[in-house]
This record gives C-alpha cells, structure tokens and sequence, in this order.
C-alpha cells in the first residue's frame, strides 16, 4: 500500500473514532490525516506525508478546535436544571410533614416531602420552601 493509501484510512478511522469522543481531538487528527494522505498522492514520500499531517494537525488543533468549541459551548443553556431548579421554590403541603415524612405539591408534582428541623409537623395546605432534595425526597421548611 502506499503511504496516501495509509494516510486516508488513519484520517477516515481518526474521524470515526471523533463519534465515541465528542472532544474534537482526534476530528483535528483525522483532518490531518487526511492532508496528508492528499499530499501524499499527489506529492509523494512519506515524509511529506509526515510534515503535512504535523503541521495541519497542529493549525487545526490550535486555530480551528477552540473556535468550534467556543460557538459549540455557546449554544448550551446555562439554566439550572433538574433538581436544582426547584430548591427555593414554594410548594404546597398535601400530606401531613414531619422528620418522618410526608407529601408536597411543587410545581404540579408530588414529592415525598420531610422537615429540615426534624422537630416541627407542617400541617396541608401550608406553604413551604424547598430547601433541598435528598434523593426523591424535598427536604422543607414552613414560610412564615
């Protein structure tokens, strides 16, 4: 086989491997690769084939990586999410709360519920904040 020929299946396999990662390193290895292996059949020589893919590589890896990472990073919304978005929220005692247990309406859902103090009951209808989740249990505190 030729060293184009090598060049093309590294590049194509470094790109695939690009799935399993996400991280865009071997994206920028394969497109080195790739470089090379054109240079390689139009050029000839391994060697060239070698100064290509390090120096395509290094550009794509410093220049072009950060940029995508920056405009992939920016799409993502930095809401709180899951869990977190509900500590500090009100809800609404359905079931008697105490240190044991009990039930609570946050946001439309139930949730196993229990005091923070351990010491007081919070009787239904009474609003609480959500101070923490400890597994699928709200841990709340009676509003005043």
């Amino acid at each position: 086989m030729t060293a184009a020929v090598i060049w093309l299946i590294v590049g194509v396999l470094l790109v695939v491997a690009e799935l399993l990662s996400g991280e865009f390193v071997l994206l920028m290895l394969g497109g080195g690769a790739l470089a090379a292996g054109g240079v390689s059949l139009l050029v000839g020589g391994p060697l060239v084939g070698g100064v290509v893919f390090a120096v395509v590589s290094v550009l794509l890896l410093f220049a072009v990586r950060p940029a995508l990472r920056r405009r992939l990073d920016r799409g993502i919304d930095p809401a709180v999410m899951h869990h977190k978005a509900l500590l500090g929220t009100t809800a609404v005692v359905v079931a008697r709360v105490d240190e044991h247990g009990g039930r609570v309406k946050i946001g439309g859902d139930l949730w196993s519920a229990r005091t923070s103090d351990g010491h007081h009951a919070i009787e239904p209808g009474a609003r609480v904040t959500v101070l923490s989740i400890s597994g699928a249990t709200a841990v709340v505190v009676a509003q005043d």
